[in-house]
């Protein structure tokens, strides 16, 4: 099973379960409900969908740049790989939409994911769509009720394009060019700023400013090891994509801060499961 958890980048599959917690209880979900443990499978067959489909449609680049990739080294066969994506894929948009989401919204999420696996090694501009697969996962979600979610699934949107931009480069050993590191910067520091606009308490919360302070953090670290350039901007991505949970924390505090809380502790333990599956 080892390949297709990495096929899979198994590793970062909890955020999807924390984007579609939060998006669910902004929305007015209760635990009780059953769609949400619906919904967090949907989004997790999404997920692991469109991973396996990237790494099918990167095959040709894996072949020459990546051949310990479990596809070119012939862990896992090309047609397996298609066949078993697109099936998560369809699975998955069904049980969202037979379990209450909205049909456009799931339609166009996986619209969204199969672009992206097929065009974004051709367009640069393929960054925002991968910010937009996290967006509408929310959205989905929050169906609903989705105005109450769109804030916090606009930042989550740009802190993963800010998130994508980095790791472009991390297969090139390269320094992030002073531009880029100034956009994926801002980008990243949109959920706080989200946050402090749009969820924080008028009369603020103890445990809230602790949240904060721990994406804040999370932000300044990944920051320096991506000014480091080289290997160090893969660390820095993978601790960006684990600090999605910490993202999902923040909009989510103003509904549960315990599970926010609980969210921000799951970070380090994803940074750790990174080390025997590869978030990237």
């Amino acid at each position: 099973m080892k390949p297709w958890l990495h096929l899979a980048r198994i590793s970062n599959l909890p955020t999807v379960w924390t984007n579609v917690t939060a998006a669910w209880l902004l929305a007015g979900g209760t635990f009780t409900d059953p769609r949400l443990y619906w919904l967090i499978l949907a989004g997790s067959l999404l997920y692991t969908g469109g991973m396996i489909l990237n790494d099918a449609a990167d095959v040709k680049f894996d072949r020459e740049h990546r051949k310990g990739r479990p596809i070119p080294s012939g862990q896992v066969s090309l047609n397996t790989a298609w066949i078993v994506s697109i099936a998560m894929l369809i699975v998955g948009a069904t049980l969202a939409t037979w379990f209450g989401a909205n049909p456009r919204i799931t339609a166009i999420l996986v619209a969204a994911i199969v672009f992206y696996d097929l065009y974004h090694k051709q367009w640069s501009g393929s960054v925002i769509i991968m910010g937009a697969c996290r967006m509408l996962l929310y959205l989905m979600a929050a169906s609903a009720a989705p105005a109450a979610a769109l804030p916090a699934a606009v930042a989550l949107g740009c802190y993963v394009v800010g998130i994508t931009i980095a790791a472009r480069l991390e297969h090139k050993n390269g320094a992030l060019p002073a531009a880029s590191s100034m956009l994926a910067l801002g980008l990243l520091y949109t959920p706080g700023i989200v946050f402090v606009m749009r969820f924080a308490s008028p009369g603020g919360y103890s445990m809230q400013i602790v949240i904060l302070a721990a994406f804040a953090i999370l932000i300044a670290y990944a920051t320096q090891m991506l000014r480091k350039g080289g290997a160090a901007i893969g660390q820095a991505v993978g601790t960006l994509l684990a600090g999605i949970a910490i993202v999902d924390a923040l909009a989510v505090s103003t509904v549960s801060v315990t599970l926010a809380l609980g969210f921000v502790a799951l970070t380090p333990v994803l940074r750790l499961w990174q080390r025997w599956v590869a978030a990237t």
